[in-house]
């Protein structure tokens, strides 16, 4: 068992700021080209997983080199390179995960990531991700959420309805609602102080916040 888990995902962008604070010490998987970032954020990857056809020779040299577990899927496999990552990540027990990745490059791609992210496999760890120039909570039951005064906030449902939203903390307050994916009813909220609270009786939410860089 492990406190923490980092996943760098190909196309993340080599940011020192994308990384949070207590990322040293962590569990670091690289999910394909991500091995890439992460060697340029200096982070000791653990373990690199993916079909490697975004790595760079150089990357994967220098993989090699430290000693970090290597493993290899076919090109032609069922799941991307992220869901093995995740995981993979969460075989190893951790009490939370941290997504690094892009919010660029194929819509598919990033609709699929957001997908499973919220999948019900992962409940039962605190995951949060910043993708691109977003970060992302995932809420399953109850989080508590920091941030400024007036910064947005955005609530999806995925997978379903989300019943019973209860929000605290934020300009447009919901008190035991119902959200459903497709409809827009919980973008673009906003805090109202230091601090929010959402929970929800059921279902699963993504609490996007645009603009917000770790």
């Amino acid at each position: 068992m492990v406190e923490r888990a980092v996943i760098v995902a190909a196309g993340a962008p080599p940011l020192d700021r994308a990384l949070p604070l207590d990322s040293e010490g962590a569990f670091v998987v690289a999910a394909d080209g991500g091995a890439d970032t992460a060697l340029a954020l200096g982070l000791r990857v653990d373990l690199a997983i993916g079909d490697f056809d975004s790595i760079s020779t150089d990357g994967l040299a220098a993989l090699e080199r430290a000693g970090s577990r290597i493993e290899r899927h076919a090109a032609a496999k069922d799941a991307t390179d992220l869901e093995l990552a995740l995981d993979a990540a969460l075989a190893a027990e951790p009490r939370s995960i941290f997504v690094v990745g892009s919010a660029g490059g194929r819509l598919d791609h990033l609709l699929s990531s957001l997908e499973l992210l919220a999948s019900s496999r992962y409940a039962g760890v605190e995951l949060d991700a910043q993708l691109g120039g977003a970060r992302v909570h995932v809420i399953h039951d109850s989080r508590l959420l920091e941030g400024e005064d007036g910064e947005l906030l955005s609530l999806q449902a995925l997978h379903g309805a989300a019943h019973g939203v209860i929000t605290e903390g934020l300009l447009y307050r919901l008190a035991g609602e119902t959200l459903e994916p497709g409809s827009s009813r919980g973008v673009s909220n906003v805090f109202a102080a230091s601090e929010a609270r959402v929970s929800l009786a059921n279902g699963v939410l993504l609490a996007i916040r645009p603009g917000v860089v770790w």
